[in-house]
């Protein structure tokens, strides 16, 4: 794109009076483009200016006439207009939708988190991920009207009109471990016990489901409204992730649930299922989630089933599904580890698996904090008061606590020797303190007061070095590695401006808002002033 070339027709200088003349530019002796010239002034391509300057435009219509709009940034900034609630909306992220990431492969039918592809193609839980999917199932459940919900089959009050054919059978009776009737199915040889449900738009189904026999399956057929094209996703008995089966011409995603002699407990997007599904199968063509409705279910097997029921959202389910993985997976020394190789700096820093994240450690405890204030349980801030012990151990040791000049204590994201000192995932530990601190039992607080007040006050005096004049930098390792800046892309610089906006509105220290604020106006373009 470039100016010359979107002018209209009406409006080229020809029709003024004017000439343009065609000029060869070079660019610093480095770069040869054609530009163009009227008088004195010369147009240089957009087309140019946009790589070289890594500034964004475009063509749009404003009043009825064309105009270009000039940016340079992308990203947004987000004023708190409250002081922030440890039990409310986690900053941003209602506008999340972790799910749907490119680097999600999935969401697990076994563990009921993603599985991420960022580090290991093949897949891993990374904590981050985890605790962000959670916060921001939490933070669209209060940002959003309330969910239409019906529940279809719970065995007892709502019971649902199953066809069941020849030699297939089903009963609702009590089940002593659920202490309630639930419904128990046998397919047999047949081809399977179905449900048809009523045209509807909802595609957000949880159930409670575990299987007598070795091998079952509950099948949710989707259909598309306009092709007619059907699209069947199937929970079924076995550890695989997810797999696309194709049968006919039909291809149905499969999700393992493990052992299904067990009671399993999903929610799921089927939407979300469905298009995983579609990327793995290479066929990556797009789903309108308005355009698919669920057709029918069919179970077959030998199992029991409760708490069927569809509904247009369910953010608290998945909320708490983030929280019991954070529960079941927290080892012994307060951590979760990581289970993949991190390569820093092109190999000059990498972590082993098994390292912590100061990062996944704070997020994870923001989120078992709001648990714990939701429901009450008690394992809830246990575990995230148990999460603050990597930050009283060194890096070196592995921990996650790293001292700048041997004087400042930070939180590392990535906890390298030497360290990186990475901002964003440090002030995240930061506001996990703080939630610790805020929602916990006075007497149980431990050390995230002091953790978090020593946090603060690396923060305040390290914020200067994060500062380019024209942006900021991702981390430190400029300094620690002698390496050349790690330039915080415009998503980053956002989230740290977005932090200490958060941060001043608990801490009245101005030099978070005067700081965030010439932040601000970096986006715009400003720069610090020279000599």
């Amino acid at each position: 794109m470039s100016f010359m070339h979107k002018i209209k027709e009406s409006s080229l200088p020809e029709a003024r009076g004017k000439l343009y003349e065609e000029l060869d530019c070079s660019i610093n002796g480095m770069y040869h483009i054609s530009c163009r010239k009227e008088g004195k002034e010369v147009f240089i391509p957009f087309s140019f200016l946009e790589k070289y300057f890594e500034v964004y435009g475009k063509l749009t219509k404003h009043k009825g006439h064309e105009q270009f709009e000039w940016s340079h940034s992308y990203s947004k900034v987000f004023k708190p207009t409250t002081q922030y609630n440890s039990s409310g909306m986690f900053m941003y992220f209602s506008n999340y939708n972790v799910e749907v990431r490119d680097r999600v492969k999935c969401i697990s039918a076994i563990e009921g988190v993603p599985v991420s592809t960022q580090w290991e193609a093949s897949g891993y839980y990374y904590p981050v991920q985890v605790a962000q999917y959670g916060l921001s199932h939490y933070s669209k459940n209060l940002s959003e009207r309330h969910p239409k919900r019906k529940v279809l089959e719970d065995g007892d009050l709502f019971t649902a009109k199953w066809q069941v054919p020849k030699g297939a059978y089903i009963r609702r009776n009590y089940d002593n471990e659920k202490s309630t009737n639930i419904l128990e199915f046998n397919s047999r040889e047949s081809a399977g016990i179905s449900l048809r449900l009523k045209p509807g738009i909802d595609l957000v189904l949880s159930f409670d489901l575990r299987f007598l026999s070795m091998n079952g399956s509950l099948t949710i057929v989707m259909e598309d409204r306009e092709r007619s094209e059907i699209f069947p996703v199937s929970f079924i008995c076995s550890p695989v992730l997810i797999q696309v089966v194709n049968s006919n011409g039909t291809y149905s995603t499969n999700y393992g649930m493990g052992n299904c002699q067990n009671w399993n407990q999903l929610t799921r997007d089927l939407h979300v299922d469905l298009v995983k599904g579609q990327v793995l199968s290479g066929r990556g063509k797009k789903l309108s989630k308005t355009k698919l409705r669920i057709h029918h279910l069919l179970i077959k097997g030998h199992g029991q089933l409760d708490n069927l029921t569809i509904a247009s959202s369910n953010h608290m389910g998945m909320f708490y599904s983030s929280a019991d993985w954070l529960v079941r997976h927290q080892d012994s020394s307060g951590g979760w580890p990581i289970g993949v190789k991190r390569k820093i700096a092109s190999g000059r820093a990498d972590l082993d698996p098994g390292w912590y994240s100061a990062m996944g450690q704070g997020q994870a405890m923001s989120l078992l904090m709001r648990a714990y204030y939701r429901s009450g349980k008690r394992h809830y801030l246990e575990a995230a008061l148990k999460g603050m012990k990597p930050f009283s151990k060194s890096s070196t040791e592995g921990g996650v606590r790293a001292y700048f000049m041997n004087q400042y204590p930070w939180y590392e994201e990535y906890p390298t020797v030497p360290p990186s000192f990475v901002l964003n995932g440090f002030i995240y530990s930061l506001i996990g303190l703080y939630d610790v601190v805020s929602l916990s039992p006075h007497d149980q607080i431990g050390d995230a007061q002091l953790l978090f007040d020593q946090g603060m006050h690396s923060l305040k005096k390290l914020l200067p070095l994060f500062d380019t004049g024209s942006g900021t930098v991702y981390d430190l390792r400029h300094f620690t590695l002698g390496l050349a800046p790690n330039i915080a892309r415009w998503d980053y610089h956002s989230t740290h401006i977005n932090q200490l906006l958060l941060l001043s509105t608990i801490d009245s220290d101005p030099i978070l808002t005067t700081v965030a604020d010439r932040w601000i106006s970096y986006m715009s373009g400003k720069r610090a002033a020279h000599n």
